[in-house]
């Protein structure tokens, strides 16, 4: 998720801005008044920012999208898919539960608080969570859609920010310049969609479907006009695509084919102590380990939070073995295990995959009419947004950026200004960083930093799990508290 002075419009009276403002009244981004925070993306982290900094009226924010209006993945929005962490992971309620911004404030504003009660739904479906978000982002005051953010630059002089945006009409067309300033940033550019290179050129052809999942929707009656369909990737995207295809193609002429590099197709690790690696108390722990230990972490934890919903699964065996009650196999076939090594065209309508088995080191080919990638996303990179800071950001052994404890860049000290990250820190932070039950704790964060005070008090403790072997604090009396036992630090 991405992220006005000059009149363009030709009238005689300036037209309001995307937000309703009125062009000719004060700017309150002008030069003359700089923000103390200036947050680039509204996608769901900077959003819950966005409320969260919303009551401390001493701080000055503006929030830029270049997108016309908050959508969160809309090409996933599938019937029936829901989120895969309680209501209560909502923008705000694990901080501050009594904010006006909470999803049970949002039902109540809706009048659906006691349908809501009587349905006994822990998890949400996805349209509601992108309902609820947008409700937020259309009240919430400060935040500028239709904004692309051009340029950052640090003004020494001023010890201030410096923000270059374009201001896009509706059909995303430039329609004027500007420039704001601010004392700190927040980075919420969230993150984009990967494609494999062995697809990348038939990605970029339009003849033959060949698209992410993250365009599954405005597809998808495309796709189901194909004879046969190739989901690639074993996460929960491309575990519900599947089953969307499966419960829309009839019974023995479904044509599915589901391909996966992961040995199974595995159930996402939900046991409640598994959990505890997406709690503030995993996260401080993983950032305090070196980064040759952080690094060799990661790929081993990919079942936390790339596996599938045990759910999900559940029902496409149903679906399958509904479709065996009168004899005979459906014509989908799932097999894990299994890498593209190449991908090619034959003819105008298929395609043909060149694959790998990983465990029995054959190889194989696969002829398809259409390929659905549910291969991820990838942090999106700062470089090109901050190079005009590069020389002032300090870098890691693997050239990532170094991000501390409060999630902000490790920046030179002629720079007093903070630049703060959201979901771009999983190298630093752990597998929680692109959690949306972490969102709250990482913005009350971020603005206890920024204002140097506990505008939002945070809990010590969150975990049963004690990451790691630590020396106990001393009581007030001196003594140490036993805890099953004492342990003694190494000279």
């Amino acid at each position: 998720m991405t992220p006005p002075d000059t009149d363009t419009s030709g009238t005689d009276t300036p037209a309001p801005d995307a937000n309703g403002t009125d062009p000719t009244g004060p700017d309150p981004t002008g030069p003359d008044t700089p923000l103390d925070l200036a947050g680039i993306g509204i996608g769901p982290f900077n959003l819950s920012l966005a409320a969260l900094a919303h009551p401390l009226t001493h701080l000055r924010t503006a929030f830029y999208d270049q997108r016309p209006a908050f959508h969160w993945h809309p090409g996933l929005l599938i019937d029936g898919a829901t989120l895969q962490v309680p209501f209560l992971a909502d923008l705000v309620t694990l901080t501050d539960p009594t904010s006006p911004w909470t999803f049970l404030n949002y039902l109540r504003s809706r009048e659906r608080l006691y349908p809501f009660y009587f349905a006994e739904k822990f998890h949400i479906h996805r349209a509601e969570y992108d309902a609820y978000c947008r409700w937020v982002s259309e009240n919430l005051t400060g935040l500028h859609f239709g904004h692309q953010i051009d340029a950052l630059r640090w003004n020494p002089e001023r010890a201030l920010y410096e923000v270059d945006f374009t201001q896009l009409d509706t059909d995303g067309e430039a329609q004027a310049l500007g420039r704001t300033y601010a004392r700190n940033i927040a980075l919420g550019i969230g993150t984009t969609p990967h494609i494999p290179e062995p697809l990348r050129p038939l990605a970029d052809a339009p003849a033959v479907p060949v698209l992410h999942s993250a365009d599954y929707l405005t597809h998808r009656e495309r796709l189901l006009a194909a004879d046969h369909i190739t989901v690639i990737g074993a996460g929960q995207s491309g575990a519900e695509i599947f089953l969307d295809l499966l419960r829309a193609r009839p019974t023995g002429h479904e044509g599915l084919h589901w391909l996966a590099r992961t040995p199974a197709f595995a159930p996402m690790e939900y046991s409640k102590l598994g959990l505890e690696h997406f709690t503030p108390d995993y996260t401080r722990y993983f950032h305090g380990l070196t980064e040759p230990v952080r690094d060799a972490l990661i790929p081993g934890q990919w079942q936390l939070h790339k596996g599938i919903d045990h759910d999900t699964l559940a029902a496409i065996h149903d679906e399958l073995y509904r479709r065996t009650l009168h004899g005979g196999w459906p014509d989908a076939t799932l097999t894990p295990g299994v890498a593209v090594r190449t991908a090619g065209r034959v003819g105008t309508t298929m395609i043909e995959l060149h694959l790998d088995h990983t465990q029995q080191g054959t190889r194989s080919r696969l002829t398809t009419n259409a390929v659905v990638l549910a291969t991820g996303y990838r942090e999106r990179r700062l470089d090109t947004l901050l190079a005009a800071l590069d020389p002032y950001v300090r870098r890691d052994r693997a050239g990532r950026p170094r991000i501390d404890e409060h999630h902000r860049l490790d920046l030179d000290p002629s720079l007093t200004g903070a630049i703060y990250v959201q979901n771009a820190e999983t190298h630093t932070h752990g597998v929680g960083a692109p959690d949306l039950g972490l969102a709250a704790w990482r913005s009350a964060t971020i603005l206890n930093s920024l204002t140097d005070t506990p505008a939002y008090p945070l809990p010590t403790r969150t975990a049963f799990t004690t990451f790691g072997l630590q020396q106990p604090a001393p009581t007030r009396t001196g003594t140490v508290p036993r805890q099953g036992s004492t342990l003694v630090p190494r000279h």
